[in-house]
């Protein structure tokens, strides 16, 4: 449920194809994410799971999964 919150969120935020938002994709390398599209993206998960996204933690969310695996472990 997470993952397909998170993957609509990048996908529709990066003009990615949806089904190149999988769980191993690199949100800069695979996704052409930027850090003004990071930023953005982490607010918007800061919104939509009622969270705070620490800022030492954004320099470790590398793939989709690590943003989800992230959002599992710390939203409230």
């Amino acid at each position: 449920m997470v993952f397909d919150k998170v993957a609509a969120m990048i996908a529709n935020q990066l003009k990615a194809a949806p089904e190149k938002v999988t769980r191993e994709a690199r949100l800069v390398e695979d996704l052409g994410a930027d850090s003004a599209n990071v930023m953005v993206l982490i607010m918007d998960i800061e919104d939509q799971f009622n969270m705070q996204v620490d800022d030492s933690a954004i320099t470790t969310l590398k793939t989709v999964g690590d943003v989800v695996d992230y959002i599992e472990a710390n939203a409230k």
